[in-house]
């Protein structure tokens, strides 16, 4: 089972848009989708990912 979908040009490319609208939903409704299972992670070290990561993507690397 899976999600049907309308595509639609928009001249500047396709909009994929659902054929049925998906029924409203709140965070708390699918946050348990998001566990994450690990040691947390401080924001410096999250800002640190990022970072490195945006190194690599234009710089190649350090």
């Amino acid at each position: 089972m899976g999600q049907e979908l309308i595509a639609i040009d928009t001249g500047d490319g396709i909009l994929l848009k659902a054929k049925k609208p998906f029924v409203e939903t709140t965070l708390a409704d699918v946050a348990g989708c998001l566990k994450y299972q690990g040691t947390l992670k401080t924001l410096e070290e999250m800002d640190d990912a990022i970072r490195q990561g945006i190194q690599e993507s234009w710089y190649g690397g350090s």
